[in-house]
């Protein structure tokens, strides 16, 4: 039964890393990846903002055809 990640398991996946990547390699990706979060995460603030002020300039047409 799967019951989540030990420190053993964490460890394991650590230095598996480590041994593919390099240790020059992890930050450049950490960097990369927090780079990627914050873009992912400004753009659905902005997504959710430009929706709003859209729907309260132009109303949707609601007539029934």
């Amino acid at each position: 039964m799967i019951s989540g990640f030990g420190v053993w398991e964490i460890g394991l996946v650590l230095l598996l890393v480590f041994f593919f990547f390099g240790a020059k390699r992890i930050p450049v990706i950490g960097r990369g990846l927090g780079a990627a979060i914050r873009n992912f995460k400004g753009e659905l603030r902005e997504g959710d903002d430009s929706s709003d002020e859209r729907l309260l300039k132009d109303p949707p047409d609601t007539e029934q055809r």
